[in-house]
């Protein structure tokens, strides 16, 4: 009788015990499935530059300092990953102004993309960096020269930038930055997965991995 008793009490408990694991565990998978919601979230933002088709299915998502050098080198390489897959490789440009004088160079590209005028006027801001964006001594107001023959309505676009919604993005980006734990640019992801191993093959390879598992 005892022994029949002690059995039905450990299989009561064993019962219990795993009952608990089991809610244990699927709590850690909830809080595991909100960092990871999170995390995508921060990633990608409804107010983010986008070049490529919009309903392309792998994202390149680029931490951007247009004062970066290496961001300038990375540029062209990454615009031919986008247009090299037609439709299905997209870049998302996230801002990290890290350097003195990068917040001013974002206000006018945020300024001319209400123009329609982003992507140009961001090709002769990498463009001219070396005269602009010297470390040490940088000016960005000589931007406004050179994006004079972009078509872009100078006189507007100096107003623009003091939009809040301009802010309210740069603050954001920052924000993001700072639970990220970004610090350094370029920092890339693709498909919410960090380079493996910094450098433009890495990128390239891991676009390509995502494009093969994404559309077989």
């Amino acid at each position: 009788m005892k022994k029949k008793t002690l059995l039905i009490l450990t299989s009561i408990v064993a019962i219990m015990a795993f009952s608990v694991s089991g809610f244990v565990y699927e709590q850690s998978q909830v809080r595991k499935q909100k960092v990871a919601d999170t995390k995508v979230s921060e990633l990608v933002r409804m107010h983010s530059p986008v070049y490529g088709a919009a309903g392309a299915k792998v994202t390149i998502v680029e931490f951007f300092d247009p004062s970066c050098e290496t961001c300038r080198a990375f540029y062209p390489g990454v615009k031919d990953l986008v247009n090299a897959h037609q439709g299905k490789v997209k870049l998302v440009i996230r801002y990290a102004p890290f350097h003195d004088g990068s917040e001013d160079a974002v206000r006018i590209l945020e300024a001319s993309r209400l123009q329609g005028k982003y992507w140009p006027t961001l090709e002769t801001v990498l463009e001219t960096q070396p005269q602009w964006a010297a470390h040490g001594n940088p000016q960005p107001a000589l931007i406004w020269d050179y994006v004079k023959g972009s078509g872009l309505d100078i006189e507007k676009a100096r107003k623009d930038v003091n939009e809040p919604t301009v802010a309210a993005i740069i603050e954001q980006d920052k924000s993001d930055l700072r639970a990220l734990n970004i610090k350094q640019t370029p920092t890339f992801y693709v498909n919410g997965k960090p380079l493996p191993k910094f450098g433009y093959e890495q990128l390239k390879r891991l676009v390509e991995q995502e494009v093969k598992a994404t559309y077989p």
